[in-house]
């Protein structure tokens, strides 16, 4: 019990000294991205153009996206919320990757970086182009935290 013990705490002092570096750096939105704390009020205008996620993902403290793979359809809306004591991203641009590998985009879609997504607090995005996302969370990345998003075309009738 003591190694277990031992263990989970070097776990969180790892994950909160990755975490810790990457605080500050800057945050990149695009009009597809809202960052609001959980349950925060919010105008009526907004609500008026924002529907329900189509899906949820959990960023949890054992450095995982749960679940770690969500199918949606075009035109839906992915809400990440960091459950977690520490801060996460939702990353999925290749540049600021550290694998290559854990990065992927559908052709025609562009990049996208929550930036920091500090505790209790969420981050959406909305899905435009078809295919397959791989992301990652930029401080614990080398941990494995990582993520896929499978988006399916809409039919037309």
């Amino acid at each position: 019990m003591k190694t277990i013990g031992f263990l989970m705490l070097i776990l969180i002092l790892v994950a909160t000294v990755s975490t810790m570096a990457y605080v500050g750096q800057p945050k990149a939105e695009s009009p597809a991205t809202v960052i609001r704390p959980a349950g925060a009020a919010v105008p009526d205008s907004v609500l008026a153009e924002e529907t329900k996620p189509a899906a949820v993902v959990k960023m949890t403290g054992w450095m995982k996206f749960d679940p770690a793979k969500v199918t949606v359809n075009v035109g839906d809306t992915v809400e990440w919320k960091n459950t977690s004591i520490v801060v996460h991203t939702v990353t999925c641009d290749t540049k600021k990757a550290a694998d290559p590998k854990h990065v992927a985009l559908p052709e025609g879609a562009e990049p996208f970086d929550s930036g920091n997504v500090s505790a209790g607090k969420t981050f959406t995005h909305t899905f435009t182009v078809a295919g397959t996302y791989k992301y990652f969370c930029i401080p614990h990345e080398k941990m494995g935290m990582v993520g896929e998003v499978e988006v399916k075309p809409v039919a037309v009738k």
